[in-house]
């Protein structure tokens, strides 16, 4: 009997152990984990008490840990992320400088020419304001790419969709930078085949920037007495417009980051140029905007091409 009471008596006393034991283990480590865990999955996903009950099933620990270690991986993700991001304002704030540094420079010696006693002399004054003025006109063109750059990236853009004939607006473009093609004796025209009217729908103003920017490049680029087509191909959605020329072309190392922002394959000629290093990126964001493409085909020697491509309209 002393025996079956003292056998009775370790029972009792395990199984109070035992609950107490749990107990214990339940409300100063099971709930503590808990508090962890949701303020994890809280700060992750914003849900509420119910599913991280669910969630921790009859493996709390192996639980919390799975979720701690998706969370540093995350977080150390989101530190790379803000690194490469003060990299880029970095790079982009020192190229912004860079680019003003110069006109205003040449403006500041200009302007301190004249009052140093040039301004007396009316050819050599005229000679050094036309200079300024050049100056001045290049940060006005920086300052409106940057600000058209700003504006795309920022993903506000609005397009203005409208139905248009491409050939004509291209036609319209040549017309403009007749002049400066000529000065170059380089030929403006489209390649055989061409059957307008070609319609599409788009932000005619965008796309307009974007084939003054290409048939201009191709102008710049061009060689003397050369030429630029442009080709229009029905491809069966929407059309690939092509603006070809027969200039200088590009090294392919230079051809993957020509969208970037300021790069440029020749920094010396760019300049000369009159170029702010931010015409293609412009163009890039334009055609992301619309849904749709911008590439290039380029050989040193033989001449670059490069086409975008434009959604049809459906009623035309």
């Amino acid at each position: 009997m002393s025996m079956l009471t003292s056998l009775l008596t370790m029972v009792v006393m395990f199984a109070a152990a035992y609950l107490t034991f749990s107990f214990a283990v339940n409300y100063f480590v099971y709930r503590k984990i808990k508090i962890i865990y949701k303020t994890i999955y809280n700060y992750k996903s914003n849900k509420f008490n119910a599913l991280v009950d669910e969630k921790l099933g009859a493996d709390p620990l192996g639980e919390v840990e799975r979720e701690v270690d998706a969370w540093a991986r995350e977080k150390a993700g989101d530190n790379e992320q803000s690194q490469k991001m003060e990299q880029y304002r970095k790079e982009f704030l020192g190229n912004v400088s860079h680019e003003l540094k110069t006109p205003i420079f040449n403006v500041q010696g200009y302007i301190h020419t004249l009052l140093d006693g040039a301004l007396e002399d009316q050819e050599l004054a005229r000679h050094f304001l036309k200079k300024a003025a050049k100056s001045a006109d290049r940060m006005e063109i920086l300052v409106k790419d940057l600000l058209t750059i700003s504006e795309l990236e920022s993903g506000e853009t609005k397009l203005d969709l409208e139905t248009f004939d491409v050939w004509e607006l291209i036609r319209d473009i040549y017309d403009a930078l007749e002049m400066k093609a000529a000065e170059k004796g380089i030929t403006l025209g489209f390649k055989q085949g061409i059957n307008p009217p070609f319609f599409v729908q788009a932000d005619k103003k965008r796309i307009r920037q974007v084939l003054v920017n290409l048939v201009t490049n191709s102008i710049k680029y061009g060689n003397t007495g050369g030429n630029t087509l442009a080709g229009i191909y029905d491809m069966d959605t929407y059309y690939l417009v092509e603006v070809s020329d027969n200039g200088i072309g590009i090294e392919e190392e230079h051809l993957p980051r020509l969208f970037e922002r300021f790069y440029r394959v020749d920094k010396g000629r760019s300049r000369e140029e009159g170029g702010t290093g931010l015409g293609l990126s412009i163009v890039k964001h334009i055609m992301e905007a619309h849904n749709q493409s911008v590439t290039v085909r380029s050989t040193e020697g033989d001449g670059s091409t490069f086409g975008v491509t434009l959604k049809k309209a459906v009623d035309k």
